[in-house]
Protein backbone atom coordinates (compact mmCIF):
# COMPACT_ATOMS: atom_id res chain seq x y z
CA UNK A 1 0.00 0.00 0.00
CA UNK A 2 1.38 3.52 -1.43
CA UNK A 3 0.91 6.37 1.14
CA UNK A 4 1.47 9.75 0.57
CA UNK A 5 0.80 13.26 2.54
CA UNK A 6 -0.23 15.87 0.89
CA UNK A 7 -0.25 19.52 2.60
CA UNK A 8 -2.67 21.51 1.51
CA UNK A 9 -0.96 25.47 1.55
CA UNK A 10 -3.33 28.24 0.78
CA UNK A 11 -1.88 31.84 1.21
CA UNK A 12 -4.95 34.32 1.67
CA UNK A 13 -6.28 32.27 4.74
CA UNK A 14 -9.53 34.76 5.57
CA UNK A 15 -8.96 34.87 9.25
CA UNK A 16 -5.36 35.31 9.16
CA UNK A 17 -4.16 35.77 5.45
CA UNK A 18 -0.63 35.02 4.88
CA UNK A 19 -0.27 32.63 8.30
CA UNK A 20 1.90 30.32 6.47
CA UNK A 21 4.67 32.32 6.00
CA UNK A 22 4.97 33.69 9.50
CA UNK A 23 7.46 32.72 11.61
CA UNK A 24 7.35 30.16 14.36
CA UNK A 25 11.18 30.07 16.06
CA UNK A 26 13.75 30.04 13.04
CA UNK A 27 11.25 28.74 10.30
CA UNK A 28 7.90 29.57 8.75
CA UNK A 29 5.07 27.81 9.87
CA UNK A 30 4.71 25.93 6.09
CA UNK A 31 8.45 24.94 6.35
CA UNK A 32 7.85 23.77 9.35
CA UNK A 33 5.11 21.59 9.03
CA UNK A 34 6.26 19.96 5.70
CA UNK A 35 10.00 18.85 7.55
CA UNK A 36 7.79 17.99 10.40
CA UNK A 37 5.98 15.40 7.88
CA UNK A 38 9.33 14.21 6.65
CA UNK A 39 10.88 13.10 9.62
CA UNK A 40 7.80 11.15 10.45
CA UNK A 41 9.20 8.35 7.76
CA UNK A 42 6.20 7.34 7.39
CA UNK A 43 5.28 8.00 3.85
CA UNK A 44 6.27 7.10 0.91
CA UNK A 45 5.96 10.62 -0.34
CA UNK A 46 5.17 14.36 0.70
CA UNK A 47 4.34 17.00 -1.18
CA UNK A 48 2.87 20.72 -0.25
CA UNK A 49 0.01 21.61 -2.73
CA UNK A 50 -0.15 25.89 -2.75
CA UNK A 51 -1.80 28.74 -4.67
CA UNK A 52 1.19 30.31 -3.79
CA UNK A 53 4.56 31.30 -5.53
CA UNK A 54 6.05 31.94 -2.19
CA UNK A 55 4.95 29.15 -0.37
CA UNK A 56 5.92 27.07 -3.61
CA UNK A 57 9.68 29.14 -3.50
CA UNK A 58 9.54 28.30 0.24
CA UNK A 59 9.49 24.62 0.14
CA UNK A 60 11.50 24.22 -3.03
CA UNK A 61 14.49 26.12 -2.36
CA UNK A 62 14.58 24.25 1.54
CA UNK A 63 14.76 21.03 -0.47
CA UNK A 64 11.26 20.23 -0.70
CA UNK A 65 8.33 18.86 -2.76
CA UNK A 66 5.54 21.37 -4.01
CA UNK A 67 3.29 21.35 -6.77
CA UNK A 68 1.26 25.01 -7.85
CA UNK A 69 -2.73 24.48 -7.88
CA UNK A 70 -5.42 26.22 -8.66
CA UNK A 71 -6.31 29.44 -6.71
CA UNK A 72 -9.95 28.42 -6.96
CA UNK A 73 -10.68 25.97 -4.60
CA UNK A 74 -13.10 25.43 -1.80
CA UNK A 75 -10.98 23.70 0.35
CA UNK A 76 -7.92 21.87 1.68
CA UNK A 77 -9.17 18.43 -0.07
CA UNK A 78 -9.97 19.83 -3.16
CA UNK A 79 -6.89 20.73 -3.47
CA UNK A 80 -5.33 17.88 -3.06
CA UNK A 81 -7.52 16.35 -5.19
CA UNK A 82 -5.91 17.72 -7.97
CA UNK A 83 -2.46 17.57 -6.68
CA UNK A 84 -2.79 13.34 -6.44
CA UNK A 85 -4.75 13.20 -9.83
CA UNK A 86 -1.48 12.09 -11.58
CA UNK A 87 0.57 10.41 -8.65
CA UNK A 88 0.86 7.01 -8.18
CA UNK A 89 -1.15 6.42 -4.11
CA UNK A 90 -3.38 4.67 -2.35
CA UNK A 91 -3.67 6.25 0.59
CA UNK A 92 -3.91 9.87 1.15
CA UNK A 93 -3.24 11.84 4.31
CA UNK A 94 -3.76 15.39 4.33
CA UNK A 95 -1.93 17.17 7.08
CA UNK A 96 -3.00 20.68 6.73
CA UNK A 97 -0.38 23.50 6.39
CA UNK A 98 -1.06 25.20 9.49
CA UNK A 99 0.05 22.25 11.90
CA UNK A 100 2.95 22.48 12.68
CA UNK A 101 3.20 19.87 15.15
CA UNK A 102 1.08 16.87 14.30
CA UNK A 103 3.11 13.68 15.49
CA UNK A 104 4.17 11.01 14.54
CA UNK A 105 2.48 8.64 16.96
CA UNK A 106 -1.17 10.00 15.58
CA UNK A 107 -0.41 9.79 11.68
CA UNK A 108 0.84 6.15 12.30
CA UNK A 109 -2.58 5.51 13.87
CA UNK A 110 -4.60 6.72 11.20
CA UNK A 111 -2.70 4.73 8.90
CA UNK A 112 -2.98 1.64 10.93
CA UNK A 113 -6.92 2.25 9.89
CA UNK A 114 -6.66 1.51 6.58
CA UNK A 115 -3.76 -1.62 7.23
CA UNK A 116 -6.40 -3.10 9.03
CA UNK A 117 -9.44 -2.22 6.75
CA UNK A 118 -9.09 -5.57 4.74
CA UNK A 119 -11.91 -5.43 3.01
CA UNK A 120 -11.96 -1.54 2.22
CA UNK A 121 -14.83 -0.59 4.24
CA UNK A 122 -13.14 2.59 5.33
CA UNK A 123 -12.64 5.46 2.99
CA UNK A 124 -11.78 8.36 4.98
CA UNK A 125 -10.48 8.98 8.76
CA UNK A 126 -9.54 11.67 11.01
CA UNK A 127 -8.25 13.15 14.10
CA UNK A 128 -10.01 13.56 17.67
CA UNK A 129 -8.38 14.77 20.65
CA UNK A 130 -10.44 15.56 24.11
CA UNK A 131 -10.78 19.33 24.55
CA UNK A 132 -9.95 20.54 28.40
CA UNK A 133 -10.92 23.93 28.33
CA UNK A 134 -14.30 25.35 28.50
CA UNK A 135 -13.30 28.07 26.43
CA UNK A 136 -11.83 25.86 23.55
CA UNK A 137 -15.74 24.14 23.67
CA UNK A 138 -17.15 27.03 23.05
CA UNK A 139 -15.07 28.83 20.95
CA UNK A 140 -16.63 28.81 17.05
CA UNK A 141 -12.92 28.44 16.12
CA UNK A 142 -12.54 25.12 17.93
CA UNK A 143 -13.97 22.72 15.49
CA UNK A 144 -16.09 19.61 17.22
CA UNK A 145 -17.04 16.14 16.79
CA UNK A 146 -19.54 13.82 18.08
CA UNK A 147 -19.25 10.04 17.59
CA UNK A 148 -21.29 6.82 17.85
CA UNK A 149 -20.18 3.63 19.84
CA UNK A 150 -17.60 2.70 17.73
CA UNK A 151 -16.20 6.21 16.94
CA UNK A 152 -17.51 6.72 13.60
CA UNK A 153 -18.61 10.62 13.32
CA UNK A 154 -22.00 11.93 13.44
CA UNK A 155 -21.29 15.59 13.21
CA UNK A 156 -19.30 18.15 13.47
CA UNK A 157 -19.68 21.75 14.05
CA UNK A 158 -18.37 25.42 15.56
CA UNK A 159 -20.73 25.31 18.52
CA UNK A 160 -20.35 23.36 21.41
CA UNK A 161 -21.52 19.31 21.13
CA UNK A 162 -22.87 17.53 22.67
CA UNK A 163 -25.05 20.25 24.57
CA UNK A 164 -25.32 19.14 28.44
CA UNK A 165 -28.89 20.16 29.06
CA UNK A 166 -29.15 19.28 32.56
CA UNK A 167 -25.81 20.38 33.06
CA UNK A 168 -25.41 16.98 34.84
CA UNK A 169 -23.18 14.62 33.05
CA UNK A 170 -20.13 16.65 32.14
CA UNK A 171 -20.05 14.99 28.50
CA UNK A 172 -16.48 14.45 26.50
CA UNK A 173 -16.27 17.20 24.04
CA UNK A 174 -14.02 16.16 21.05
CA UNK A 175 -11.75 19.12 18.84
CA UNK A 176 -11.41 17.92 15.08
CA UNK A 177 -7.45 17.52 14.41
CA UNK A 178 -7.51 18.73 10.49
CA UNK A 179 -5.78 15.74 9.41
CA UNK A 180 -7.71 13.86 7.12
CA UNK A 181 -6.77 10.66 5.79
CA UNK A 182 -8.26 8.96 2.12
CA UNK A 183 -8.64 6.12 -0.04
CA UNK A 184 -7.41 8.16 -3.00
CA UNK A 185 -10.39 7.33 -5.13
CA UNK A 186 -12.67 8.56 -2.07
CA UNK A 187 -10.74 11.82 -2.56
CA UNK A 188 -11.33 12.24 -6.54
CA UNK A 189 -14.56 11.93 -6.11
CA UNK A 190 -15.20 13.71 -2.86
CA UNK A 191 -13.44 16.30 -4.78
CA UNK A 192 -16.09 16.39 -7.73
CA UNK A 193 -19.28 16.78 -5.48
CA UNK A 194 -20.43 20.54 -5.04
CA UNK A 195 -20.13 22.30 -1.54
CA UNK A 196 -23.30 20.77 0.21
CA UNK A 197 -25.40 23.16 2.69
CA UNK A 198 -24.63 22.02 6.14
CA UNK A 199 -20.92 22.14 5.18
CA UNK A 200 -21.29 25.78 3.72
CA UNK A 201 -23.11 26.98 6.60
CA UNK A 202 -19.93 25.79 9.25
CA UNK A 203 -17.54 25.87 6.84
CA UNK A 204 -16.03 22.56 7.58
CA UNK A 205 -15.39 20.31 4.70
CA UNK A 206 -15.46 16.65 6.16
CA UNK A 207 -19.09 17.45 7.24
CA UNK A 208 -20.14 17.24 2.92
CA UNK A 209 -18.65 13.42 2.99
CA UNK A 210 -21.50 13.38 5.89
CA UNK A 211 -24.19 14.53 3.82
CA UNK A 212 -23.77 12.11 1.25
CA UNK A 213 -24.40 9.36 3.43
CA UNK A 214 -20.64 8.24 3.90
CA UNK A 215 -18.89 7.23 7.29
CA UNK A 216 -15.97 8.89 8.86
CA UNK A 217 -13.75 7.02 11.51
CA UNK A 218 -12.35 9.15 14.12
CA UNK A 219 -8.89 7.65 15.72
CA UNK A 220 -8.94 9.34 19.26
CA UNK A 221 -5.28 11.19 19.95
CA UNK A 222 -4.22 12.42 23.18
CA UNK A 223 -1.33 14.38 21.99
CA UNK A 224 -1.57 18.28 21.83
CA UNK A 225 -1.91 19.55 18.60
CA UNK A 226 -2.04 23.19 17.29
CA UNK A 227 -3.98 24.75 14.70
CA UNK A 228 -2.59 28.23 13.85
CA UNK A 229 -5.90 30.59 12.63
CA UNK A 230 -5.22 33.67 14.42
CA UNK A 231 -2.35 36.02 15.32
CA UNK A 232 -2.90 34.45 19.00
CA UNK A 233 -2.97 30.79 18.12
CA UNK A 234 0.43 31.65 16.62
CA UNK A 235 1.45 32.97 19.76
CA UNK A 236 0.53 30.10 21.64
CA UNK A 237 2.03 27.67 19.17
CA UNK A 238 5.46 29.92 20.11
CA UNK A 239 5.36 29.62 23.44
CA UNK A 240 4.98 25.69 22.72
CA UNK A 241 7.86 25.58 20.67
CA UNK A 242 10.18 27.71 23.31
CA UNK A 243 9.02 24.71 25.81
CA UNK A 244 9.97 22.44 23.04
CA UNK A 245 13.23 24.03 22.47
CA UNK A 246 13.82 24.43 26.55
CA UNK A 247 13.63 20.57 27.56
Amino acid sequence: MKIVSIIPARYDSSRFPGKLMQQLGEKTVILRTYQNVMATGLFDDVVVATDSDLIFKEIFENGGRAVMTSKDHECGSDRIAEAISGMDADVVINVQGDEPFVDRDSLKKLIKVFEEDSQKEIALASLMTPLLEQEEVTNPSVVKVIVDLKHFALYFSRSPIPFDRDNKNAPTHYKHVGVYAFRKQALIEFSSQEITPLESAEKIECIRFLEHGKKIKMVLTQNLNFEIDTPRDLDRAKTYLDQLNSK
